[in-house]
């Protein structure tokens, strides 16, 4: 098998950044270097380096002063298989936000931490106090494998969920970087080890079989160049989504027999969500189901999926260079035949799956041994202390009295696990103290909303994000007691910029930073994460919310089914109808999916989106199908239409 440099090289030209990888000496400089330099920041060389350690530069643009140097700072974030968390680590976490951040933590949608505000003197200082206190931010970005997520619900009477987290943190393993530049430069070679690696991790790091590794290369599956972007995991068990499968590069789903025992693994690849406003070569994109593996052989396949990529991955063009473009340009049944290539057999038949739900696991629950676990919500997974707010305060407190470990949720929430019976009552007291409202108390929409940063760290905002959507909601809620739909609730996912971080794509209503104080509206999604919503204005004015949504809830009102969602409805009458270029919103529709739909940037004025109608019986047969593979409405449709022009074609 061909590396991936040999491969991009004798396609097109590397991009600036593989040159800067490739000369990296393996992720040493020039962030060694420049580490030494009495300076505020890093070259922009250093800064894309910089990222594989585990921290971006960014400045607070609300500081910003023309003709004054930025206020450069950094951010932190955690590799944190499964959302895991020890104690200790996270008081270390809490400790470094008050003495280098800006006294704030923050859970991340991949299931990590945040520290944000660290200046460029302290930062070695931050990194070597995570990596001594059980932790590590070593591939938490950069294009390599980035957090492996897994459901955060720390079920002890269930094995699927003990399946799930323990493969997690194998494949994090498995894919890890080997570089020794990462302890020697923030340790000074120091090598702190805080868990042994489980024996089939190594040997699958060192069995070759078809051309997945690099011989006698520091970085065996990396090599010298690494991924050619960011690679995203996750495992799951089959009904959870609250990791929204959908979105990755590549997801295993537990698949266990009659006794619970663990034989192998559902393999969906070739999600994404990241895309550029008016780039319409770029777009989300829902992983498929590419094929079952048994447990015994499942690190081969990894190993094989992530070589597959990263040989044929776009290496020139980076906003063509995630997975998704991979799968789209060549279809599934090619990557397959690739990947089994490497794999070096034939992958069997996608299993079964029951439909996928979505949950948060906030409030208590028990943990199956004995023990308990507590959801607790944070908004927007901002974790301080804000008037009678104490979140950061409560925490600490809790943790440090209870020595308890926890799970950072993909929702960006956080859990307390193994707390005994008898010291829950004491918990809730603190929670009480310091002004932590119970799950009961929070408003859905707020529940199940989340938002990215955005303003003012993130270099990539086009607008507000985490600062805006508290009042946007309130606005929504306010509008919908107005229209009689006071107990409405539905996922609304909003972002600075079109990257996609809270996966906005997904949401049944979307909202897409595209300028200043403006979004792009997406509308559609489902409520378990399971479809991609549809793009239906491009620039809409935070001020013209009401204006916007009034009609649309008000059509809801009217038409929607016995049961059914916003998002099912806006998907099931279309754009047309909700925009009242058409009455008909009483067959059931569904939208033929295809790739130029799906990344095309809607603009206001362009012409009517194509529906297909069907019966009430072939959509209801069409809904029981896609529970039970698990697949999204759209792209059974999609299959089925492209089956029956491609039998036309051969008859």
């Amino acid at each position: 098998m061909p590396n991936s440099t040999t491969v991009a090289a004798t396609e097109r030209k590397l991009s600036k950044v593989e040159a800067l990888k490739e000369q990296s000496n393996y992720l040493r400089e020039p962030v060694a270097t420049e580490l030494q330099q009495d300076t505020t920041h890093f070259s922009e060389d250093a800064i894309q380096i910089l990222k594989f350690h585990g921290s971006y530069q960014q400045d607070n643009r609300d500081n910003r002063v023309k003709g004054q140097e930025k206020d450069y700072q950094f951010m932190l974030r955690t590799r944190s298989p499964g959302g895991f968390i020890p104690a200790q680590l996270y008081l270390t976490l809490d400790r470094l936000a008050d003495e280098y951040g800006n006294h704030t933590l923050r859970a991340t949608t991949r299931q990590g931490f945040q520290v944000h505000g660290i200046l460029k003197r302290n930062l070695k200082a931050s990194i070597a106090a995570i990596i001594r206190n059980m932790g590590s931010t070593l591939g938490a970005c950069g294009d390599l494998n980035r957090n492996v997520m897994a459901p955060p619900a720390p079920f002890h009477n269930r094995p699927e969920y003990d399946y799930a987290r323990r493969y997690a943190t194998n494949i994090a393993d498995l894919l890890r970087p080997l570089t020794g530049a990462y302890y020697e430069i923030w340790l000074d070679g120091e090598k702190f080890i805080t868990a042994e690696e489980n024996p089939a991790v190594k040997e699958a790091r060192s069995k070759n079989g078809n051309g997945t590794l690099f011989e006698d290369l520091e970085e065996p599956i990396y090599g010298t160049n690494y991924m050619p972007r960011k690679f995203k995991c996750s495992v799951t068990v089959p009904g959870d989504n609250s990791i929204d499968i959908y979105s990755q590069d590549l997801s295993l789903v537990v698949i266990t027999d009659e006794s619970n025992k663990l034989v192998g693994f559902n393999v969906l690849a070739g999600g994404g969500f990241g895309r550029t406003h008016n780039k319409e070569e770029t777009f989300a994109r829902l992983a498929d189901p590419i094929g079952y593996v048994t447990k015994e052989d499942v690190y081969e396949l990894v190993k094989a999926i992530v070589a597959t990529q990263r040989d044929y991955g776009d290496r020139t063009n980076r906003r063509h260079a995630r997975m998704k473009y991979l799968l789209h340009d060549w279809g599934v049944a090619k990557f397959r035949e690739t990947v089994e290539r490497y794999f070096g057999k034939k992958l069997e038949p996608f299993k079964p799956l029951p439909e996928w739900k979505y949950e948060d696991f906030l409030g208590w629950h028990e943990q199956g041994d004995g023990n308990l676990f507590l959801g607790i919500s944070i908004a927007n997974g901002r974790i301080e202390d804000k008037g009678a707010w104490q979140l950061k305060t409560a925490l600490r407190e809790i943790i440090e009295k209870f020595k308890l470990p926890s799970i950072v949720t993909p929702h960006q929430n956080v859990i307390l696990q193994d707390i005994s019976p008898q010291n829950q009552e004491e918990i809730n007291d603190i929670l009480s103290r310091c002004g932590i409202a119970r799950e009961t108390e929070i408003d859905p929409l707020e529940r199940y909303s989340m938002a990215c940063p955005a303003l003012p760290t993130c270099g990539l905002a086009i607008t507000e994000s985490e600062r805006a959507i508290p009042a946007i909601l309130d606005r929504i809620r306010q509008l919908l007691t107005k229209v009689g739909l006071p107990d409405l609730n539905f996922v609304v996912r909003m972002t600075g910029c079109p990257n996609g971080c809270a996966r906005p794509y997904v949401a049944e209503l979307g909202l897409v930073g595209s300028a200043p104080e403006s979004y792009q509206v997406w509308l559609g999604g489902a409520a378990n994460q399971t479809r991609l919503a549809k793009p239906v204005v491009e620039k809409l004015h935070i001020n013209d919310l009401e204006s916007f949504l009034e009609p649309i809830f008000l059509k809801f009102k009217q038409n929607r089914l016995p049961g059914e969602g916003f998002g099912d409805f806006c998907d099931r009458v279309g754009w047309d109808y909700l925009s009242g270029t058409t009455d008909d919103a009483t067959a059931p529709a569904t939208e033929t999916p295809t790739e130029e739909a799906a990344k095309a940037a809607t603009k206001e004025d362009r012409s009517p989106r194509r529906r297909i109608n069907v019966t009430e019986d072939i959509y209801s047969r069409l809904k029981a199908e896609s529970e039970r593979v698990g697949k999204p409405m759209s792209l059974l449709a999609a299959e089925a239409i492209e089956a029956f022009f491609q039998q036309a074609n051969n008859d």
